[in-house]
C-alpha cells in the first residue's frame, strides 16, 4: 500500500514538472534556436519528416553553427552554417588546432564519446568544418563530438576536404554569402557502428545563395570509392527524408547545378555553373567533372514553404523533445521504488 501511495505522488509531481516544462521548454528551447536564426536562411530551421529521426533529438546552437543532433545515431542529422566572404578570409588566418571534445549539453545515455571512435577505422568527421571557423572559439566548437560523424579515412581526408574546400571557395570567388547544411545520411541496409555510434552511409552537403537563385548539392558515400554525386536540393530531401532548407523556392530546389568538386573548379565564374543546370543528378568520379545526363528528377513534390499553419519550423521539433524528455522523466520516477 506504501508503494502504491509512493507512486500516486510521484505521478502527482510529474505532472507538475510537466506543467512546468511545458512552460519552459519551449522558451528555452526558442531562445536556443533564435541565437542560430542566422545560420538558416530567412531563419527558418529545416524540418524532419521522417518520425524515427525525431526520436531523442536534441537542437544545438554552436558559435558559428548550429546542430541537430540525433540520440539513435549519436550523430548530428544536419549542422547548418551561413558562409560569408568576411567570414571565410578571417578563418584563413587561423591554424588549425584539434581539440575534439564530449558535448555535456547532451543527456549522458545520449551522448557520444571518444571512445566510440578509439581505434575504430573511421575518422572523426565534421559536419560544419573546422576550415570555415572564423575565431578560436568556434572552431573549438566544431570539435564537439556533435558535430561528428564516423567518415571513412579516404571520404574524410580526400572526398570531403576538396568539397569543403570547394565550397569555401566558390563564396570566396563569388563574393557573395552562402547557406550551407552539412549532414549524415542512413539509407536501408545494415547499418555499421563504432561504439553505439551509427556509421552514415553516406555524407551530403547543400550549398544555397540566394542572391545568386541558385542551389545543389554534393551526396557521396562514406567509403573508400572516391565517389560524389552531384544532385539536386530536392532529389537529396527525398532520399534522406528532411526538408533542408523549407524556405527555397521549389524551382531552384528542383534544378541541379554541376558544382565544382575542388577549389581550382570553383574558379570558374558562377555563369558557367549556372550553365549546367538542370533537374536531376549527376556522378562523378572524385576530383573530374561529372559527365552523366540526366537520369531520372525525383522533384515532382516539393517541400518549400511548406509551415502549416503559418508555425515556424521549431514548433515541431521542441514538442518532440518536450514529449521525449516527459517519457525519460514518467520512466526514471516509475522505476523508483519506497
Amino acid at each position: 500500500m506504501r508503494y502504491f501511495f509512493s507512486i500516486q505522488k510521484k505521478l502527482h509531481l510529474t505532472l507538475l514538472l510537466v506543467f512546468f516544462l511545458l512552460g519552459f521548454l519551449p522558451l528555452a528551447n526558442a531562445q536556443e534556436f533564435a541565437a542560430c536564426r542566422e545560420q538558416f536562411y530567412r531563419g527558418s530551421t529545416p524540418e524532419i519528416e521522417k518520425k524515427a529521426l525525431k526520436r531523442a533529438s536534441y537542437p544545438l546552437c554552436f558559435n558559428g553553427f548550429a546542430v541537430m543532433y540525433s540520440g539513435v545515431s549519436y550523430t548530428p542529422l544536419w549542422s547548418a552554417e551561413y558562409l560569408t566572404p568576411q567570414r571565410l578570409k578571417q578563418a584563413k588566418t587561423l591554424n588549425r588546432k584539434n581539440d575534439f571534445h564530449e558535448e555535456d549539453r547532451i543527456p549522458e545515455r545520449y551522448r557520444s564519446y571518444l571512445s566510440d571512435y578509439a581505434r575504430s577505422g573511421y575518422d572523426r568527421g565534421h559536419m560544419a568544418p573546422n576550415g570555415d571557423m572564423a575565431t578560436r572559439t568556434q572552431q573549438h566548437d566544431s570539435f564537439s563530438l556533435a558535430n561528428m560523424v564516423p567518415q571513412s579515412p579516404k571520404n574524410n581526408q580526400e572526398v570531403w576536404r576538396n568539397l569543403e574546400e570547394a565550397t569555401r571557395a566558390l563564396v570566396s570567388k563569388q563574393q557573395k554569402a552562402a547557406y550551407v547544411v552539412t549532414g549524415p545520411a542512413f539509407l536501408k541496409g545494415e547499418l555499421k557502428q563504432v561504439g553505439r555510434v551509427l556509421v552514415p552511409t553516406h555524407v551530403y552537403k547543400v550549398v544555397y545563395f540566394p542572391e545568386l537563385g541558385i542551389a545543389s548539392a554534393y551526396f557521396a558515400p562514406n567509403n573508400e570509392s572516391g565517389e560524389v554525386d552531384v544532385v539536386s536540393v530536392q532529389e537529396l530531401e527525398d532520399t534522406i527524408g528532411i526538408n533542408l532548407v523549407p524556405e527555397m523556392p521549389s524551382s531552384i530546389k528542383a534544378k541541379r547545378i554541376m558544382l565544382p568538386l575542388n577549389a581550382r573548379q570553383a574558379s570558374k565564374s558562377i555563369q558557367s555553373w549556372a550553365s549546367q543546370s538542370r533537374a536531376g543528378h549527376g556522378k562523378a568520379e572524385h576530383g573530374a567533372e561529372a559527365s552523366h545526363e540526366n537520369h531520372s528528377n525525383h522533384g515532382s513534390s516539393s517541400h518549400g514553404n511548406s509551415h502549416q499553419n503559418g508555425e515556424p519550423s521549431w514548433v515541431a521539433t521542441i514538442i518532440e523533445m518536450i514529449k521525449q524528455q516527459l517519457l525519460d522523466l514518467l520512466a526514471s520516477l516509475l522505476r523508483g521504488k519506497g
